[in-house]
């Protein structure tokens, strides 16, 4: 019988806790994948190699289903894929080079997916600071998709985590931009960009591409998840062509997460590209939301939080509602939700979709 070190079942936990089911079913995961990697972790299975091998189950029964013409099993096979490569790769360090092997067979199996929808997702890059922001542009069916959302996520939650979300907004006649913003996803494993005191203007480089493509109008909303809330609530404070924002699960200070968890601190190492651990959370600290800076926040406002959520307090996203300007601002708490609200995805996703819908698809 072959003997598995505590230490990896301790690790295998901790996964667990940070992707529990109601993330990974929420979040796209098929409920046989999450089910079976949560239990070849409880035997001991490092968690990246029992993800990828899900994965690469899941983009075998794609080819095949795709061979035989089922183009729509086949898509749903490669989104499958894709979450499992996704949820796969978070507990690797960008030094190791599994992760950028694993982030690969995600891009491809999900930009096989896209591919096969109708118009099909484009992968798209962005130009800035340097280098190129990473995102999938998702089109309605008409010609002219009169407004887009831009959808980030936080510090190792990324673009595509947010998919089944995005769909509730494509049903609605909105465009979406799944986006890696500085410091995330893509844009920082293969672009090199980090997230510095500027990303605002990395958000406002956005807007100005989705302004200068034909295909999209010039009505911008920013819906921004855990650490993404924060990204949104910044990106609309600078810039007033964001016509209306929603921050899931948010704050108006980031460093609270590392501070009270001081193992999450590499994240934020590697969200910021600062090595020295004082120096990351120091910087962190300063990237805040004040009073005369929610001031400023005046566009169309929804706030989603969960009472219980340990990783962004629910006072610090309540403080981030009170202190914003908008007149048109709308505050939502589930006395059971947890971060990011997983375990109230439908609900989350129509609730979002409509609000969106309301303000940016009204003339």
């Amino acid at each position: 019988m072959t003997t598995v070190e505590p230490a990896l079942l301790a690790a295998n936990r901790a996964h667990k806790r940070a992707m529990p089911m109601q993330r990974l079913l929420g979040n796209g995961m098929e409920w046989a994948d999450a089910v079976e990697l949560h239990a070849r972790a409880d035997q001991g299975e490092p968690w990246h190699r029992a993800a990828t091998a899900l994965g690469r189950r899941d983009a075998e029964r794609a080819a095949a289903a795709l061979a035989a013409g089922h183009r729509r099993t086949a898509r749903a096979w490669y989104l499958a894929a894709a979450a499992c490569y996704r949820f796969g790769q978070v507990p690797l360090s960008d030094g190791d080079p599994e992760k950028k092997v694993m982030y690969r067979h995600l891009i491809e199996a999900f930009g096989q997916a896209g591919e096969l929808h109708d118009p099909p997702v484009e992968h798209v890059t962005i130009p800035w600071g340097g280098g190129r922001l990473h995102g999938w542009l998702l089109r309605p069916s008409h010609e002219i998709a009169p407004a887009t959302v831009i959808v980030v996520g936080g510090f190792d939650g990324w673009r595509e985590e947010y998919y089944t979300g995005a769909l509730h907004l494509l049903e609605r006649g909105l465009a979406v931009l799944l986006a890696d913003a500085p410091g995330q996803g893509e844009t920082r494993l293969f672009g090199g960009l980090t997230l510095g005191a500027d990303f605002t203007n990395a958000f406002s480089a956005m807007v100005s591409w989705i302004g200068d493509d034909a295909r999209l109008g010039d009505r911008v909303g920013v819906w921004g998840n855990s650490l993404g809330g924060f990204l949104a609530a910044s990106a609309a404070v600078a810039d007033h062509r964001i016509r209306a924002c929603c921050v899931n699960g948010g704050t108006v200070s980031p460093v609270e997460f590392p501070i009270r968890y001081p193992r999450t601190a590499e994240k934020a190492r590697l969200l910021l590209g600062i090595t020295d651990t004082a120096e990351a959370l120091r910087f962190l600290g300063e990237l805040a939301l004040g009073e005369d800076d929610l001031a400023r926040l005046a566009c169309p406002l929804l706030v989603l939080h969960g009472t219980p959520d340990q990783v962004f307090l629910v006072a610090n996203a309540r403080a981030l509602f009170t202190g914003a300007s908008s007149r048109d601002k709308t505050w939502r708490e589930w006395a059971d939700g947890d971060h990011c609200l997983y375990n109230h995805s439908l609900e989350k996703h129509t609730l979002v979709a409509d609000w969106f819908a309301d303000r940016l698809l009204t003339p």
